[in-house]
């Protein structure tokens, strides 16, 4: 796939993966952050989560990394200048810290699970929280056309299977969430609004990745009663 076509298509997106505002306002009915609690925002895109991350707790500040420099030029748009916000340019696996909560809304699987919160333990402020989105199937098993549509994931599990990696990292869960259609919608729309767009003198390219999209859409307007994404709130054991 063109880096250059995907770049065309993702763009000025209000968001690079499904969730909503709501799932971080349920998050902070799960756990109780302190005043001026330091936030980071993983692989934070264009920053869609950063305020209601600062939300969360009075006084919160969030660092918002990401390691592609035209989403972070995205929430700079917004948030440069603000005091409550750093972002940064860096590697998800060496977030820094210390943090009383690092959120990571579908990054996750770009290191896995286990791994993940192993590398990300000693980023936790005492008392520290982590709360990650991942694709997860809600048949387990999954059916032969899910299983395929995952394919290019083959670490993808259900509910149990994601709670075993986090007991596999030595942490326990606190609370669990999968996200509703509107988490889904709110990617997609403004996804669905950008190809129509583009379709018209669209290079091969381009088209590839439109066509790859179109059918990212398509299964999971057909298939989404069978996989979703899962919000996992864990702390070390």
């Amino acid at each position: 796939m063109n880096p250059q076509a995907f770049s065309t298509l993702h763009r000025n997106l209000p968001r690079e993966g499904p969730g909503e505002a709501a799932d971080i306002a349920w998050l902070g009915r799960q756990i109780k952050l302190p005043e001026g609690a330091r936030i980071c925002d993983l692989a934070c895109g264009p920053g869609p989560d950063i305020g209601p991350l600062l939300h969360l707790a009075p006084e919160a500040t969030v660092v918002a990394i990401d390691h592609n420099p035209q989403y972070l030029g995205e929430a700079a748009e917004e948030w440069a200048g603000d005091w409550r916000v750093d972002l940064r340019l860096g590697d998800m696996a060496d977030p820094g810290g210390p943090y009383d909560l690092i959120w990571c809304a579908g990054g996750v699987y770009f290191l896995g699970i286990t791994e993940a919160l192993e590398r990300w333990r000693d980023s936790l402020a005492p008392g520290g929280t982590i709360a990650f989105t991942e694709p997860c199937f809600w048949q387990d098993p999954p059916s032969e056309v899910v299983a395929h549509i995952w394919s290019g994931y083959p670490a993808m599990s259900g509910e149990a299977g994601i709670r075993a990696r986090i007991e596999a990292a030595d942490y326990e869960v606190i609370a669990t969430r999968r996200l509703a259609d509107s988490a889904w919608q709110a990617y997609y729309g403004p996804l669905l609004e950008r190809m129509n767009a583009l379709y018209e003198g669209a290079d091969e390219d381009l088209l590839e990745v439109l066509r790859a999209a179109a059918a990212e859409i398509a299964a999971w307007d057909e298939y989404g009663d069978e996989f979703g994404y899962l919000l996992s709130v864990v702390r070390p054991a």
